[in-house]
Order: structure tokens, then sequence, then C-alpha cells
């Protein structure tokens, strides 16, 4: 969505549990479901975890399912998503997207936007979990350093891109929130 700024700082969040959950997966996990990787060439050097997900083949009718990721992050990314949404954003919307993204060590997302309408009506939150001093966020040409702690909107209507080019993955925790206007407009 087109928040006007090329992202928003939501503040500080404890990530602990959820960073638990997260590392303590076994790493198979993260190769299970390559759909992201191979449907969008920009991701093809992540891997993901996927909670939530949506398809858009007939959009804008569309269905949110539950994925293999959600037995493993629903108890700890949950309340999380609540509180965000309870401090940010009006009630009544829907979660469409949820997961864990990993970029590799030495991976690159090259610059991009996110094309489809389901990016223009939801909100996409970043939450970093493991990031290190050699990752670069850019948006609309400019950087950002995402501090593990903390949550953030972006504003995936402008370019991004990300490169790590540190020795550690570098994990966020990424969900898409589509609120109740928007939800309307698409039934009506």
């Amino acid at each position: 969505m087109d928040i006007g700024v090329p992202v928003r700082d939501l503040g500080s969040i404890d990530v602990g549990p959820l960073r638990d959950a997260i590392l303590n997966v076994d790493e198979q996990a993260w190769l299970d479901n390559s759909h992201r990787q191979t449907a969008y060439d920009v991701h093809s050097q992540t891997q993901s975890l996927v909670m939530l997900f949506t398809n858009t083949d007939k959009w804008p009718e569309f269905a949110v399912t539950q994925e293999a990721g959600w037995n493993v992050l629903a108890e700890a990314a949950t309340p999380i998503m609540n509180s965000i949404l309870e401090q940010f954003y009006p009630p009544g919307g829907k979660i469409i997207r949820a997961m864990a993204a990993k970029l590799v060590s030495g991976g690159i997302i090259t610059p991009h936007f996110d094309k489809h309408p389901s990016f223009h009506a939801g909100h996409r939150i970043h939450i970093p979990i493991t990031a290190n001093s050699r990752v670069r966020f850019m948006i609309d040409g400019r950087p950002f350093k995402f501090e593990v702690g903390k949550a953030y909107e972006l504003n995936n209507q402008k370019q991004h891109s990300v490169m790590n080019k540190g020795k550690d993955d570098r994990i966020n925790f990424i969900f898409d929130y589509i609120p109740p206007d928007r939800l309307a407009a698409l039934n009506s």
C-alpha cells in the first residue's frame, strides 16, 4: 500500500518468543514451500516459513489458507500481529499473508515494487528477527536500517531492494493486513 512515506516506524516490540520459534525450526522447513521463490524472481535468493497465504489468481476473490508454518509460528506470531494491528490499524480487516522470510548470507532481492493489486490494498508490516550490520534495505532510492525489536510498515509501492553482504542470514517476519474499508471496496 502506498502510505505516503517510504517506511513507517511502528515502534518497539518484544520479538523474543517469535525469534525463538523461528530459529528453532529445522533447516528443511525453510525449503518446503518455495512458491515465493519460484513465482517471483526477485525472491529467488530467499527462503520462507509460510504461516498464512492467499491465492490471488481470481483477485479480488481470495481465500486465506493456513500453511505449514502455522503450526510452528502461530502461537508466537499471532499475539505480536494482534498487538500491532490494535495499536495502528482499524479493526475488522484481514491478514492475508504472514511468513518468516530469510535472505541468505550474500543474497540479494533486486529492485522492484509489489505489482499485484493485493499489495495495493494491504499494509505490509516487517518485523526484523535477525539482522547484521551488512544488510542494506533500500526504499525509493534511500537506505534504511531495520532494527531487531522494532516493527515497520513498508511502502511496497515504492521501489525497494535488499542486500545481505553479511556472514549471517537476515530474517524478517512479514505480514499483510487489508483494512476493513479496502475489504469492503473489494467486495463491492
